[in-house]
């Protein structure tokens, strides 16, 4: 087994694709708007994958809600962004945790339907009025106490329905005033200051079963290297932080790993261009998976052929992952219509 994470060109597997996977047999999968049409489809594909793997596979997806959803009407449901809880929490917290518990109990019924095993979710970022607007909306708050009560309650609801959760993108990206898909983001905040966006992460740390890197430079921990590429900050978020489970990368095509300052390369290299590259300095940095998204199919063939086998260690995290959700407690069908008249009930 490899220790990456790729994506899909399309609604069905291209043999190019069938024959790569078959060889390099990808620790997971992650679907995409591009990758999904219909519920049968879907389902089609999702055990056309779990079928070549002969394992409990996690196929992620990005399903948060508002702007970051990849299933969308007419065949799925709408769901709240982050700050609808938020918003909720001022009113009334009690409430507010419960609605996200039962909203990722939804999320997590609709998914296990389909055979997705991950959802790309909670967001743990706390937010901040300086910091770009691609957290926004998508974060719980301002208050790290609170996106951590919400996170937490995201957490349960996707656990109780059988879907594993991916806190993200730590160690904290809502500080950051760029976009880490266009550009590298620097973020020059003291270490004292940088406390308030580690706190969800690390008050969660034990409760979360995998988590994906940010794609930021924090001068504060390591000033030549991105998050995702450095050693220090790795071992920062394994040890000061205590996350022990499985930690993926932020997509390595975004072009923040394009740009010379994430530490992505040495002088002469052209690890700026080369996927493989890309992939291994983010495993040679410390993180168990590398997550590659396009599912362009040149850029995968070039990381299946750069990196080893996944670790002892990382494939020890990456079962433990996978049995932290379990089987989930009803039928998709039946949790998403407990869910859903929970949900009417608070509204």
């Amino acid at each position: 087994m490899q220790p990456t994470f790729l994506g899909l060109s399309g609604l069905t597997l291209t043999a190019d694709e069938h024959a790569l996977f078959q060889a390099a047999n990808p620790a997971g999968y992650i679907l995409f708007k591009r990758n999904v049409d219909t519920p049968e489809q879907v389902r089609a594909l999702t055990a056309a994958l779990t079928d070549m793997a002969g394992r409990r596979l996690p196929i992620l997806i990005d399903q948060e809600g508002g702007r970051v959803a990849r299933l969308r009407p007419p065949h799925w449901a709408e769901f709240p962004t982050g700050e609808t809880f938020d918003k909720l929490y001022d009113l009334a917290p009690v409430t507010a945790i419960e609605a996200a518990r039962l909203n990722a109990l939804a999320l997590a019924a609709l998914l296990r339907d389909l055979g997705i095993t991950v959802d790309c979710l909670p967001l743990l970022d706390v937010r901040d009025p300086d910091g770009h607007d691609i957290i926004g909306d998508r974060a719980f708050g301002h208050e790290p106490m609170r996106v951590a009560a919400l996170g937490r309650a995201t957490l349960d609801g996707l656990k109780a329905g059988g879907v594993c959760g991916v806190v993200k993108h730590i160690p904290g990206h809502g500080r950051a005033a760029a976009d880490s898909h266009l550009e590298l983001p620097i973020v020059t905040a003291s270490r004292a200051e940088l406390e308030r966006d580690f706190e969800p992460f690390r008050t969660l740390a034990a409760r979360s079963p995998m988590a994906m890197t940010a794609h930021v430079t924090y001068t504060a921990l390591d000033p030549r290297r991105c998050a995702t590429l450095s050693p220090t900050v790795i071992d920062f978020i394994r040890t000061d932080i205590g996350f022990q489970g499985l930690l993926m990368s932020d997509d390595l095509g975004m072009h923040a790993l394009g740009n010379p300052a994430s530490g992505g390369h040495e002088p002469g290299s052209n690890a700026l261009t080369d996927f493989g590259a890309r992939a291994l300095a983010s495993l040679d940095a410390g993180c168990d998976i590398a997550l590659h998204c396009s599912g362009d199919f040149a850029e995968m063939r070039a990381i299946c052929d750069a990196v080893p086998a996944i670790t002892a260690a990382a494939g020890a995290r990456l079962d433990a992952a996978m049995t932290w959700a379990g089987p989930g407690d009803a039928t998709p069908v039946q949790q998403w219509a407990d869910a859903r008249d929970e949900l009417l009930a608070l509204a």
